[in-house]
């Protein structure tokens, strides 16, 4: 088994959190090995990377629509990646613990994109962004959606912190709070896509428990996707059929529209309407 093969094989094995840790590690990474290529062909780094932040431009996101959602993968340094990764283990981990997979896929994704909604409003429609147009980027939005929705669902768990116990409810609302606070400091805009995420969790939780799953929709899309775009379509071989071969297969139709002929009358008028005929045909039908 070759080095690649057992990468492969390894990555296979884990959860589907620590697949999207993985993830989300390689293109933080991979961004760094593309700027040496970008430097030697001359190629305007901060120009290429900003067709995959998130805007507060209205006119780039037009043009732009999947930095509503690349923004989530890239990260502006170690320390930002790193503790968003500790956050995203430990809230994933306890998630699909009590719930399917798509259920943490649907939170993170839809909490990455609520986030990013978030954000340009905010820098659209408040004064004190006027003029403003920064960047976005970072998975921080899609973990507080993770965070905030197991805090929600079981506020009163406590879980181990050092050396004393903490509620749930609690570890959430120092989140939510300390970004509340910290707008007016500096990086506002990711504080406000913080926050975004946290809304989109704490609504996903209070639907899904009364039964209605809001993201369901993210699941469709990506079933669709997945299907439409990668999925293997069938190949159509050409068959020539013989005289005696399109006979039979004439025949055949032919005792098919019989079929559902009766069928259609049963469906219509019920089971008790055929004829002594039509009864035996189905039988003998059912039979071959």
């Amino acid at each position: 088994m070759t080095f690649f093969q057992q990468l492969r094989h390894r990555y296979a094995q884990f959860s589907v959190v620590e697949r999207l840790i993985v993830i989300l590690v390689l293109c933080f990474v991979i961004p760094f090995l593309l700027r040496t290529l970008l430097y030697l062909l001359s190629v305007p780094m901060d120009s290429f990377f900003s067709w995959f932040q998130l805007s507060s431009r209205l006119d780039l996101l037009i043009t732009r629509p999947w930095s509503l959602l690349t923004y989530g993968f890239l990260h502006s340094s170690l320390g930002h990646i790193f503790w968003n990764m500790v956050l995203l283990y430990f809230a994933g981990r306890m998630m699909t613990n009590l719930f399917k997979p798509q259920l943490f896929i649907n939170t993170f994704f839809i909490g990455v994109l609520f986030g990013g909604l978030v954000y340009v409003f905010s820098y659209n429609f408040f004064p004190v962004f006027y003029g403003q147009t920064p960047y976005l980027l970072g998975s921080s939005a899609g973990v507080m959606a993770v965070l905030i929705y197991m805090c929600s669902y079981m506020p009163q768990q406590e879980i181990r912190l050092l050396v004393f116990n903490m509620k749930l409810m609690y570890i959430g609302l120092f989140f939510v709070i300390l970004d509340l606070i910290q707008i007016p400091a500096g990086n506002a805009g990711g504080h406000l896509a913080h926050l975004g995420g946290a809304l989109w969790g704490y609504l996903y939780q209070k639907n899904y428990t009364r039964g209605h799953d809001i993201g369901a929709w993210f699941s469709k899309l990506i079933h669709f996707l997945n299907h439409s775009l990668f999925s293997k379509k069938p190949q159509i071989r050409k068959v020539y059929k013989t005289p005696k071969a399109n006979s039979r297969k004439a025949r055949s139709q032919a005792n098919q529209d019989k079929i559902d002929a009766i069928l259609d009358k049963i469906s219509k008028s019920g089971y008790a309407s055929l004829t002594k005929e039509e009864k035996e045909y189905l039988f003998k039908a059912g039979k071959s």
